[in-house]
């Protein structure tokens, strides 16, 4: 059969139009949600399925039609959501109909939530329901939320494990009424033993001390006290998990890449009640070293200068993290000259037989960049002066990626900010970058309220405000932002009480020298008991980082001492100075301090001079020279249990001039928890030798002191350290009397703890020489500040 050529393109065309009509003709659907779109709201219903746990008035307060406005599909849908959000319904269905009248009714179908009637726990002998309850976010009168009580019962299985219940099971089941549309949600329990580790033991570990392992690892043995106060000494999965992972990188790190701690292969041991063994086998494997090392790609640099520049060698145990740590150091060495993009890979050569592997650091060199600009971001409240003064890099430097990931240390040491990063930023100049600094600004101004005691303060409790971006300029960004120091403290306790206000600005004249002023009023009942003693004065200082880590200050201070309520018993050096004594002096000091740590150093060390001149052409009623001297050092011995052993000194003389007399109160005094700790405080020194005299045998000071300590601590668990100690030190008479056979002596022991971000000293110190007044036995020293 033959079809005439333009029947053919009839047809044709016939189709395509019919496709057209069929695609861009509105539908039925189409034609009802535009009518539906156009119908007035007549009336909204709520239906519930199931029981009513939810009044009407309660969902309609989230619908979001409303009764005699147009329909809109999107506040059905916001409707929808709304409800949902409340947490109260398990399914929302919303069904139109057309009412008579021509308007459109709209019905909310709800299947409200079960509401928790009742929570039981079973099975709980020693854990009381109260302190259960306290961990869990289900509660009564809240809807039912099975997979809120399933998390439930994995928080309550966490906590028991914590508690030491190792072997502790936890499952749930919940009892729905229908008719009442309550459930009651029953915690089942079985707590098993509650066991404390006995002993961590390592088998297979050859050639790694069973210590070292240790120290790596967050679980630890049960320690009385000590893991009672920390929560340690009980065997948790989830850290123990990590643990064997921590383990396992350790081992990695020392050449063994084909270890295996296998978790199959713990075996846990129950040797007495209450008591848990764990025992973890090792599978050292074979341990790798590296082989040659080579550097290609290399154009700038030779290559013998970039292996120098490396610290791996041939021969050292294979390290993964090292070999990560020295791509790093090429990009940094690149990055210092300006070649911001180069790009390290490492490739891997094994070599099976000998037990090493081969390394070639091939190196993709890039284009060389310089600093645009400085784009700050997130600044808020900081103004960008105090930025920008804490770069090392500035516009026109050659762009080196160690300076800027040293200004991001520093801008990070300022604690102005939560968050900062630095970053190279792209800009359509040739060899440009940017330098992008984003922050995100963080808490600076505190209210702080805190209490320690001593045993020679015994109790004092202070307030504290506080702001570290203080800007004494705008008062309408509430004084912040200007990088300022400010500090208000007010302490009160039984035995003396302080009021301080200091200020400092860091950058005087947008230099790098702090200058600023303390004012204050302390009064001390502790000295002695037959005095108390007010100290009123003032101090303005500069200071600045001279070299290296020196840091200089110098100081002109005002004070006002008041002797006052002087008892007739006391010595007549401290008689004659009953009343008011004005002190006007200028110092400079010295410091430099390498400590890495401020509370429990494990090496470094801190190194002080003071030279103070007072009286002459400045005025007051004392005139004297004073000069001390400081230092201490902190090594570490051991890495086992984190050995230390520090020593400590400290010397000085002061020297009256103008025919006049150094008064008690700024002589030397020895003695007590913070020098000799063998000795009660301020009593190592000259005494009131003359029985006929009032304060016979009572400490009177001297105008020259030397002092040394040596002390070995070691950590006991991570927080606590144990200590062994011994003090020599000695006070003279006369000033420049450095004659030490007056010395005393002491030795004792104590621990150190760090408590709620505060440390805990506690020092038993025993005399070993003394003079015929001070030996009074064993002395307990101790001291405890925290802020709460």
């Amino acid at each position: 059969m033959k079809i005439h050529r333009d029947t053919l393109l009839r047809l044709r065309y016939f189709l395509v139009i019919s496709l057209l009509i069929s695609v861009f003709s509105p539908g039925p659907a189409f034609a009802q949600q535009a009518e539906e779109s156009e119908a007035i709201v007549g009336e909204i219903e709520v239906i519930f399925e199931g029981v009513k746990t939810v009044s009407v008035e309660n969902i309609m307060a989230h619908v979001r039609l409303r009764v005699g406005e147009p329909f809109s599909q999107n506040l059905v849908d916001q409707s929808i959501r709304a409800l949902y959000q409340t947490g109260n319904f398990e399914f929302i269905e919303v069904r139109r109909q057309a009412l008579p009248d021509g308007r459109l009714g709209v019905a909310f179908i709800v299947v409200p939530k079960y509401r928790v009637s009742q929570i039981l726990f079973e099975g709980n002998n020693n854990e009381d329901d109260s302190d259960l309850q306290d961990e869990i976010e289900t509660q009564v009168g809240l809807p039912l939320d099975e997979v809120q009580v399933k998390r439930d019962a994995t928080t309550l299985y966490h906590y028991l494990q914590k508690r030491g219940y190792t072997n502790a099971k936890v499952s749930y089941e919940i009892e729905r009424n229908e008719q009442l549309g309550t459930g009651v949600v029953v915690f089942e329990i079985d707590e098993g033993d509650r066991l404390e580790i006995n002993n961590i033991e390592f088998t297979g570990n050859e050639h790694v001390e069973s210590s070292d392992l240790r120290s790596q690892m967050e679980t630890t043995e049960y320690i009385w006290l000590v893991s009672w106060i920390m929560g340690t000494g009980r065997l948790q999965e989830e850290i123990f998990q990590d643990d064997l992972e921590k383990l396992r990188t350790y081992y990695k790190d020392l050449g063994y890449l084909d270890v295996e701690i296998p978790e199959s292969e713990v075996v846990l041991e129950y040797p007495d009640s209450g008591e848990l063994n764990v025992v973890i086998n090792v599978h050292e494997g074979r341990r790798y070293y590296i082989g040659d090392i080579n550097v290609e790609g290399n154009k700038l640099f030779p290559s013998d200068e970039l292996l120098r520049v490396m610290n791996l060698r041939t021969g050292d145990p294979f390290s993964p993290s090292r070999i990560d740590q020295n791509v790093e150091i090429l990009k940094d060495y690149y990055g210092q000259v300006g070649y911001l993009d180069t790009f390290v890979r490492v490739e891997r050569y094994p070599n099976i037989e000998g037990g090493t592997i081969d390394l070639k650091f091939i190196v993709t060199e890039g284009e060389r960049f310089r600093v645009e600009s400085i784009n700050l971001q997130g600044n808020t409240k900081t103004r960008s002066r105090v930025i920008v003064r804490e770069l090392a890099l500035a516009p026109g430097d050659t762009f080196d990626l160690v300076r800027m990931k040293s200004s991001q240390a520093r801008l990070e040491n300022t604690r102005f900010f939560d968050e900062v990063r630095l970053s190279p930023e792209a800009t359509n100049i040739p060899g440009r970058r940017n330098l992008r600094i984003t922050v995100k600004e963080g808490q600076t101004g505190n209210l702080t309220f805190g209490a320690g005691f001593s045993s020679v303060e015994s109790i004092v409790g202070f307030v504290e405000l506080s702001q570290s971006n203080f800007d004494i300029f705008s008062p309408n960004n509430w004084f912040q932002g200007g990088g300022q120091k400010f500090r208000l403290r007010l302490s009160i306790g039984s035995q003396s009480n302080q009021i301080l206000l200091a200020f400092e600005e860091p950058w005087l004249w947008e230099r790098e020298l702090a200058g600023g002023f303390e004012l204050y009023r302390t009064e001390s009942n502790y000295l002695a008991t037959y005095y108390d003693e007010l100290r009123m004065g003032a101090q303005f200082y500069l200071r600045k980082r001279l070299f290296e880590l020196v840091e200089g200050k110098i100081f002109y201070q005002v004070e006002e001492v008041d002797i006052k309520n002087v008892d007739t018993t006391a010595p007549l050096v401290v008689q004659n100075e009953a009343g008011n004594r004005s002190v006007s002096k200028v110092g400079i000091e010295f410091l430099r301090d390498t400590r890495n740590n401020l509370v429990f150093p494990d090496r470094g060390s801190r190194l002080e001079s003071l030279t103070e001149f007072a009286g002459g052409p400045l005025g007051g009623q004392t005139d004297y020279v004073r000069q001390v001297f400081s230092g201490a050092v902190w090594i570490k011995t051991f890495d086992w249990a984190n050995q230390v052993i520090s020593f400590r000194g400290r010397t000085g003389t002061v020297i009256p001039y103008d025919n006049n007399v150094v008064p008690f109160f700024d002589q030397f005094f020895l003695g007590g928890p913070y020098s000799l700790r063998g000795f009660q405080y301020r009593d190592v020194g000259p005494k009131q030798s003359d029985p006929t005299q009032p304060g016979y045998g009572d400490p009177v000071g001297g105008q020259t002191m030397a002092y040394a300590s040596i002390e070995y601590t070691f950590q006991i668990l991570e927080p606590l350290r144990f200590a062994l100690f011994y003090d020599w030190g000695y006070v003279n008479s006369g000033d420049l009397n450095w004659d030490p056979n007056a010395y005393n002596d002491d030795y004792g022991f104590g621990i150190r703890l760090l408590l709620m971000g505060a440390p805990l000293n506690i020092d038993f110190g025993f005399p070993r020489k003394s003079d015929q007044f001070n030996n009074k036995g064993m002395q307990f020293n101790f001291s405890f500040g925290t802020v709460f």
